[in-house]
């Protein structure tokens, strides 16, 4: 990461080098501002049983681990919970099948920037010297191998054929870069005056999507290399219900709102040059339900079995909703929690400050607007591999 004195626009560095959720356990941290995503995360957990009710199951004497990944774990508890539940939800259908459970790996990837010091140290003890029946009875023990995998999941990281579910929430969403011509003054894709696509114009969509459908396709291409035949990936991203891709749902109002004029903020006070502010954009598309089949279909690796678009609720968890204060707080350290680490990389620490202060501001004095109209939808897909 750039110095305070030194900082240079996202979009020409390495996201992978760089982007993460804020570390750590402090206050704007991922790993307390990812209530909202454990509860929308459970409230999906009767599709991802049906994604792992027709994941194979190989009943050979020399059989490998059952390997679980979660791709995008980022640095929460989240991450843990739900491989905890796929592991005992695997090892219910070997009992219910007359089949001695294996043992199970966990691998936990997400890009090097991310805080694997805090994930792991949020890791339960794995039992050890018992059988693999008294692991899964065994209350706040673990039950599996695990290890961590740092890299870009728009390319290789495993050996080929040696998974058996991919689980990625809340992640795809994230572009592998800004699209080059977001930026570049000379295209009719510039996007002056914006840090995000929300209520941007049509050349502008246009960047955003194909972005968007090259990742995915890596991502998918990259999978079927990896994935054992009768395996399974489970999905959730971002997504909208708006056949507009600039009116991006939940995350416009996250980053297209009170963030977008923070930095107008920070314009008009001579605190960034405008120009600056410009060479900063949010690297996310929330995509249709359309966008997304497209290029599973054009891939042909995976079979859908399902692709729904869930209404996942508010990312704002407020224990006091008539607090205007609280509300504002706590949009600001959501907002921060996930895209905190590119703006300090971009103005530095000091006018990061500045702006997420002002984030805050802005959503305090419309507090009742944000809790009634910040509503995220998710693009859930379970797709077969054979």
């Amino acid at each position: 990461m750039s110095s305070k004195g030194d900082n240079v626009a996202v979009c020409n560095m390495k996201l992978e080098r760089l982007l993460s959720m804020k570390g750590g356990k402090g206050q704007d941290s991922y790993a307390n501002n990812s209530q909202a995503q454990a509860m929308h995360a459970r409230s999906m957990l009767h599709l991802l049983e049906e994604t792992l009710d027709s994941v194979h199951l190989n009943s050979s004497a020399n059989r490998s681990p059952f390997t679980a990944v979660d791709l995008g774990c980022s640095s929460g508890a989240n991450t843990i919970h739900i491989i905890d539940f796929i592991v005992k939800h695997i090892s219910k259908r070997f009992d219910s099948a007359g089949i001695d459970p294996p043992e199970f790996t966990a691998f936990f990837s997400d890009l090097p920037s991310n805080d694997f010091n805090t994930l792991f140290q949020l890791l339960p003890p794995l039992v050890s010297n018992s059988c693999m029946e008294e692991c899964l009875a065994a209350d706040g023990n673990r039950s599996y191998f695990v290890a961590g995998v740092p890299g870009s999941f728009y390319r290789r990281l495993f050996p080929a054929r040696t998974i058996d579910i991919f689980h990625s929430a809340f992640s795809l969403h994230w572009l592998s870069q800004v699209p080059e011509s977001i930026t570049d003054k000379r295209s009719a894709a510039y996007n002056r005056g914006r840090v995000f696509i929300h209520g941007a114009g049509a050349e502008i969509a246009t960047a955003y999507k194909r972005q968007f459908q090259a990742d995915l396709a890596d991502f998918l291409r990259a999978r079927a290399a990896e994935v054992k035949r009768g395996g399974s990936m489970f999905l959730v991203c971002l997504g909208r219900t708006s056949v507009d891709p600039t009116d991006q749902g939940g995350a416009g109002l996250l980053f297209g709102t009170h963030f977008q004029d923070a930095w107008d903020d920070l314009v008009r006070e001579g605190l960034v040059a405008a120009e600056k502010r410009d060479g900063f954009n949010i690297p996310v598309y929330a995509p249709s339900l359309q966008d997304f089949k497209e290029v599973v279909q054009a891939d042909g690796s995976f079979t859908i079995e399902k692709l729904v678009v869930y209404k996942g609720g508010s990312p704002l968890v407020v224990s006091e909703p008539d607090d205007a204060s609280e509300v504002g707080r706590v949009f600001a350290s959501s907002c921060r929690s996930v895209a905190g680490v590119l703006v300090e990389a971009h103005i530095g620490e000091e006018l990061s400050n500045e702006l997420f202060s002002r984030v805050e501001r802005r959503a305090t004095s419309h507090a009742t607007d944000v809790l009634e109209n910040l509503q995220f939808f998710h693009i859930v897909a379970s797709l077969s591999f054979t």
